[in-house]
């Protein structure tokens, strides 16, 4: 099998003439947990002499299974920078290695605190210190032949649908199933699942094992194993402060063909709503698989909601991490989606305290939705749950949490504040400086202009709708923006730009069409991401659209044939967008499961919008661009001639006052809206 290590591991190569040396598992200055996997190449490796830190540690290396390379697992590293030698015939070369603490942090910044512990309601018992640590154990499971539903007699907990638990120790079960991997090696279905602990983090990583063979290890490949690796994210956006559980979501399918796949708490959104502790974790969990079982030839993201966001945020931020990924039910990002989620809760606000009569339709015009319901969904748990200081997991005791008149200390759980290593601190208030910003904004403009609502409506509404305060309660202010957070989340890549990798990487974007029914998982978040792609690199063609796809198209197959035909053409950047299976491409499938294959638009013609149209939200619907990545606009004076209804003088003055500053001008970029500065940042 053709080894391909990505960008993220050829950081670390250091050559001097011939010889050169780099580390597998991870990039030199961000090595955890005391040990790293090295390799070292070049025409002439005899007579070798490899010293870490001075002393001797030649003896760790060896060729691997499919190359001529020397590989070693170094340990011992001290914490900090260490210095590793080579010398061979063929020349001589050094790197330093820099090592960080296998709890971390490595560059995320200071750990947050409080910090909940949940081993022990993960079925791993009581933690080993502080940082939540557990011993790694390993169990194994297998496929079974029966029929099991749900609470069926017998089924043990924290094992999925369809597997039981396999002893090695006893006689295979009659029931075991077979399954055959893409690499056409047909094996008994047991999956070994490794459980522990990474980042304060539950990791759990999966893959096809038989007991009966040799252990795992970074030399020699794994039998059930295809070498590629999966990656999934969890959904849901909420503040930290707490460690959560970790239960992979187990798709037989992709097990049974021979795909590792591995995820962690710190992974799913709902545990934590920050894309940084996210790739800080994912990097340490791909650090510890290198060094188990070998670098996969391609990792694969997955996950739907927020960890769409994830493999968004992590492909444009931290390239080389992931070579391909698959977001379903997709956002661009959580900070883009703030102002318009929390809008919801004003408008709603306004219409229930108005002078006037509002139907449903008109207030599904003003947010933009296909449905009002949409609004009310999001505000069940984001609008104003998102910005929320009070609005903390269970799992984080009620006592420790913000409250203004009896804990004005308590922890707050608004999403800024969950993200305070970035966006640093209001010197005023101590509190997360925030992004949340309405100002200029002009609610139900596009419902105005297209005869839907009334003048005195839209004037009335502009007048009333209001903001929020510093603990999201409402304010009858507009709300303003920390000019600094806006340059500081446009600068270190919060807000998705299609920049990065995210460009020139496959992209395989799946969404179930649910906008008439209230969900929030609108369908218009595909086509602001596409729009972002599009303005960063001039082209979406490495995207591919699938909507209401069922459940026979295995995209995960279909992304890994697609990494390998671009992997035999890099002659050009764009090897993403020629280099598509002929299966893949932007489709949709009807009700009774016919495919149509025809290019995906935000308001194009054809079948598929027919039968799945796009919508908006209450932003897009003031003017904003699809592409939704203002948070806050620019401002310009009130201009008459760009109304397409009528408003009298006196309307025209009092649409003035409401906006003595301006309206938005989504002509402009929007305020602190500047390129990314770069990857891999520290904060």
């Amino acid at each position: 099998m053709r080894l391909a290590i990505t960008a993220f591991c050829l950081a670390g190569v250091v050559s001097a003439d011939a010889l050169e040396v780099g580390v597998l598992s991870s990039r030199p200055d961000m090595v955890t947990g005391g040990d790293a996997l090295v390799q070292i190449s070049g025409p002439k490796l005899d007579s070798l002499s490899v010293k870490l830190n001075g002393q001797e540690v030649t003896d760790a290396f060896r060729p691997r299974h499919d190359s001529n390379d020397l590989v070693g697992m170094i340990t011992g590293l001290k914490l900090g920078k260490n210095l590793l030698k080579v010398k061979a015939k063929g020349g001589s070369a050094r790197l330093e290695l820099v090592n960080h603490p296998r709890v971390g942090p490595v560059f995320s910044g200071p750990h947050q605190q409080p910090f909940v512990c949940e081993t022990e309601s993960a079925g791993l018992g009581a933690p080993l210190d502080d940082d939540c640590s557990v011993e790694t154990r390993t169990a194994y499971y297998y496929r079974t032949t029966e029929k099991i539903g749900a609470g069926a007699p017998g089924r043990q907990p924290r094992i999925p649908r369809g597997f039981k638990a396999f002893d090695p120790a006893a006689p295979r079960p009659s029931d075991l199933a077979r399954t055959t991997t893409t690499t056409g090696r047909t094996t008994d279905f047991i999956v070994r699942v490794e459980t522990g602990t990474i980042n304060r983090a539950i990791y759990q990583i999966a893959f096809l094992h038989d007991p009966a063979q040799p252990s795992p290890d970074a030399w020699t490949l794994s039998e059930g194993w295809n070498g590629r690796l999966v990656y999934r994210f969890g959904g849901g956006c909420r503040a930290g402060y707490r460690q959560g559980g970790s239960r992979l979501s187990w798709d037989a399918r992709t097990l049974g063909q021979g795909y590792a796949v591995a995820g962690s708490s710190l992974n799913v959104f709902g545990n934590s709503c920050d894309d940084v502790i996210s790739a800080e974790t994912m990097m340490m969990v791909k650090e510890h698989i290198v060094e188990s079982l070998g670098p996969p030839v391609y990792t694969i993201g997955t996950g739907g909601s927020g960890g769409s966001m994830q493999q968004h945020l992590i492909a444009q931020n931290y390239p080389g991490l992931l070579d391909g990924i698959i977001p379903g039910a997709s956002y661009p990002d959580p900070i883009t989606i703030l102002g318009p989620v929390s809008d919801c809760s004003l408008l709603a606000r306004a219409f229930d305290n108005s002078g006037h009569e509002w139907t449903d339709e008109q207030k599904k015009a003003v947010s933009g939705f296909a449905t009002w319901k949409s609004c009310e969904s999001w505000m069940r748990s984001f609008s104003p749950g998102f910005i929320r200081p009070g609005n903390c997991a269970p799992a984080v005791p009620g006592e420790q949490v913000f409250d203004r008149e009896l804990r004005p200390t308590g922890v707050r759980c608004g999403f800024h504040d969950n993200i305070v290593n970035v966006v640093g601190r209001d010197p005023e208030t101590g509190y997360a400086r925030r992004t949340i910003d309405n100002v200029g904004v002009q609610y139900g403009l596009t419902a105005f202009n297209g005869g839907r609502i009334t003048a005195e409506q839209f004037l009335e509404l502009n007048e009333t709708v209001g903001g929020y305060d510093t603990d999201a309660g409402f304010a009858a202010e507009r709300s303003m923006a920390d000019s600094e957070a806006l340059e500081i989340v446009y600068r270190t890549g919060r807000v998705n730009s299609g920049g990065g990798s995210l460009g020139s990487i496959p992209i395989i974007d799946t969404r179930r069409y649910l906008d008439p029914t209230g969900n929030i998982h609108d369908r218009v978040r595909t086509f602001s991401t596409e729009e972002r792609l599009k303005s960063a690199n001039g082209s979406a063609a490495n995207r591919v659209v699938l909507t209401n796809a069922g459940r026979d198209v295995n995209v995960v197959r279909l992304m890994d044939q697609w990494l390998d035909t671009i992997a035999k053409d890099n002659s050009a950047d764009d090897s993403a967008a020629r280099n598509k299976p002929a299966e893949l491409a932007d489709s949709c499938w009807s009700d009774d499961g016919g495919k149509i294959s025809e290019p995906a638009s935000f308001d194009g013609s054809g079948r598929c919008n027919e039968m799945y149209g796009a919508s908006a939200d209450p932003r897009i619907a003031a003017g904003a661009p699809l592409a939704n990545d203002i948070l806050k606009c620019r401002l310009k004076l009130v201009d008459a001639g760009e109304y397409q209804q009528s408003l009298s003088t006196d309307q025209l003055s009092r649409l003035r006052d409401i906006f003595p500053d301006g309206v938005c001008d989504y002509s402009r970029p929007g305020v602190g809206q500047e390129p990314l500065a770069g990857t891999w940042l520290r904060y």
